[in-house]
């Protein structure tokens, strides 16, 4: 068994939570870990067993032993990042969203497809065992077609510091939504061709700023949907997951959110009209795997497979959402093209 030597730049609450699924794994060595704050590097090094620390990525790109780079800072550096990553040769997974104007969108993804080395996405809940298992029964034709998406993923932000700092980059509906119109496009096959909603903003938010979303969405294949996206010192946690159809629906509600029997993990609610009988499916899954985001990278190293239609994809939601948010100062309404014209 190969092992690959690892370099986390960002070690911020998802750099983090890379290095909590892969530092004790037989096939990693965690080599380094960067942070411009010199005190969390040291700290986040020695909490994971990383081999060194520092304050300056290009120290690690320049050596050899070096395969592989996480990058997990905020959204406005991974340009940059992934090109010096390019050009030193190391194998990427970049955390979403990509970047934060359409411009540096496109980009990115010239220099990903065009690269010699791997480049793939943090699109986290393609590798959950809970929403393949929905993926499932949605392509088994469990609850028919079209489908209505219910999605909410509402955050009580404690640590408001960490939430403004991701506002200065990107809003929510990009930040986080960016996962819940993969899942659309990837449940239907089909792609978002109009999207409608409010944005707002709280009193405290910086001028320009804005910490709510709430939009409608349109497939081409009649596929119908909202997803709701809110930070706030004041909201709700609401992670609403639900897929309607005419033969029947699906809810998926994860083991912290259960009322009893946690220790089952997920539970998938499913109802089938013709019957009138609902079923329950217990899936023992990690919300965050990613020990299984960084397996496929290294299978995309080891088999020499091209990972270009996923940086494509990423790429196409993530300017979707930008061109989106764009769209109007207070309404958004705004038409997608198609990634694949």
């Amino acid at each position: 068994m190969k092992k690959y030597s690892v370099v986390l730049i960002g070690c911020g609450y998802i750099g983090r939570q890379h290095l909590e699924d892969i530092y004790f794994r037989d096939n990693i060595r965690i080599a380094g870990v960067v942070d411009f704050n010199e005190e969390v590097a040291k700290e986040t090094a020695t909490l994971y067993r990383a081999e060194s620390y520092d304050t300056d990525y290009l120290n690690y790109l320049k050596r050899d032993d070096v395969d592989i780079v996480i990058i997990a800072t905020y959204t406005k550096t991974h340009l940059n990042i992934l090109r010096d990553c390019v050009k030193y040769g190391k194998h990427v997974l970049c955390e979403k969203p990509l970047a934060s104007t359409v411009e540096d969108v496109n980009e990115f993804e010239r220099i990903a497809t065009e690269a010699d080395v791997k480049v793939t996405i943090g699109l986290i809940l393609r590798h959950n065992k809970s929403y393949h298992k929905i993926y499932e029964m949605i392509q088994n034709d469990m609850i028919g077609h079209p489908i209505v998406f219910r999605l909410a993923q509402n955050q009580h932000a404690l640590n408001w510091n960490r939430f403004l700092h991701l506002l200065e980059d990107t809003p929510p509906l990009v930040d986080c939504g960016i996962h819940y119109f993969d899942l659309m496009e990837w449940f239907t096959g089909s792609e978002v061709v109009a999207i409608n909603g409010m944005k707002g903003q709280a009193d405290y938010l910086p001028e320009g700023k804005h910490n709510y979303n709430i939009a409608s969405v349109k497939l081409a294949d009649g596929s119908v949907g909202y997803y709701e996206v809110v930070w706030g010192k004041a909201a709700t946690v609401d992670t609403l997951k639900e897929f309607v159809g005419p033969k029947g629906h699906i809810k998926l509600v994860y083991k912290e959110h259960r009322l009893t029997h946690h220790e089952m993990g997920d539970l998938i609610e499913f109802y089938d009209s013709e019957t009138n009988e609902y079923k329950e499916i217990n899936v023992d899954a990690k919300y965050k795997p990613m020990y299984e985001q960084l397996a496929h990278l290294i299978d995309a190293i080891e088999n020499d497979s091209s990972t270009d239609e996923e940086v494509k994809h990423a790429c196409h939601v993530n300017r979707m959402l930008i061109e989106a948010c764009n769209a109007h100062p207070d309404f958004i309404q705004y038409r997608a093209p198609s990634y694949k014209d």
